[in-house]
């Protein structure tokens, strides 16, 4: 299968290189800003698993040729509707797209471009960033990609999806249940990114604090009644892993959305912490904690706007 990667940033270039080593047809769409770089270094991945460098096909979007077979969607989700053009032409009749964007919203922006049926469920599970010389470090051990059916049932085009994507550096999911899965990582990450990014420090500081477990604690549990009201209740599982890691005190966990605003970066405030606040309001679900970190994220958001202009 012909496989296009939608961006070589932290997370499309970690999965990406890894199929790339796996030795799967993979090509990245890139921005014309990073072709020349990327050609000279490739792609420089630091992991706990090994690291290594790989030279891939890179196109820029007017030197696609040809329809793929599956088109894995990377970027940063506010970033998708421009992106959405750039690889349009890369999707035919037949083309899988299969996003790993965080929260729900673009799921309907690609379907409004491409059709429904073309739109699979996809997220990962890794922590990793691109660090001063633009190679990808991977932060610690998980690197999960999950994918599947948004209806639920069983096809073979997941199938022959799964056959390419397994034992290719990283743990492969087929799954039947991709939408608890999608709503567990973005409870998981609203929470996180609302902790951090509204505390400003790391979980483990938090933790350390007079009444920082408890606030952290219920600040999961406002999300998690948010995703039990739209129907996908995390399972028991789930919250007893996010409890615990909310508990300990020597974390040093934080979120992309973080690590973003500790750079002075553009953050994903409204398609993490945004649309779940507003889920919770179409719910009846009171948020005073999410809607405190919305605040703070949109005065952030401001600041920086009046920065640039």
């Amino acid at each position: 299968m012909r496989i296009l990667v939608v961006g070589a940033g932290a997370t499309g270039g970690y999965f990406g290189a890894r199929l790339a080593q796996a030795g799967r047809d993979v090509t990245f769409l890139i921005k014309k800003n990073r072709l020349s770089e990327l050609r000279i270094t490739g792609l420089q991945v630091l992991s706990p698993h090994g690291d290594f460098t790989v030279k891939v096909p890179l196109v820029t979007s007017d030197e696609l040729e040809g329809f793929f077979d599956v088109v894995l969607v990377a970027v940063k989700a506010y970033s998708l509707t421009a992106a959405l053009e750039d690889f349009a032409p890369a999707v035919g009749p037949e083309t899988l797209i299969v996003p790993i964007l965080n929260g729900m919203r673009h799921f309907e922006t690609l379907q409004a471009r491409f059709g429904e049926d073309a739109v699979l469920g996809g997220l990962c599970r890794i922590n990793t960033t691109v660090d001063y010389r633009g190679r990808i470090v991977q932060l610690n051990e998980l690197h999960e990609l999950w994918y599947g059916e948004r209806n639920g049932r069983s096809s073979e085009r997941a199938e022959r999806l799964h056959t390419v994507l397994r034992d290719a550096g990283f743990v492969a999911n087929l799954t039947q249940v991709i939408g608890s899965k999608l709503w567990e990582k973005w409870i998981l990450l609203a929470t996180l990114g609302g902790i951090t990014c509204l505390m400003g420090g790391d979980i483990g500081e938090v933790a350390r604090a007079s009444g920082g477990v408890a606030f952290s604690l219920a600040f999961l549990e406002e999300t998690r009644k948010i995703a039990a009201a739209a129907g996908f209740p995390p399972d028991q599982e789930f919250l007893d892993k996010a409890r615990a890691s909310l508990e300990q005190k020597d974390s040093a966990q934080t979120t992309s959305m973080y690590r973003d605003m500790m750079k002075g970066t553009a953050i994903e405030a409204e398609q993490i912490v945004g649309d779940l606040l507003a889920e919770a309001g179409r719910r009846g679900v009171e948020t005073p904690l999410l809607a405190a970190a919305w605040v703070s994220l949109c005065v952030y958001q401001n600041r920086a706007g009046a920065a640039k202009a």
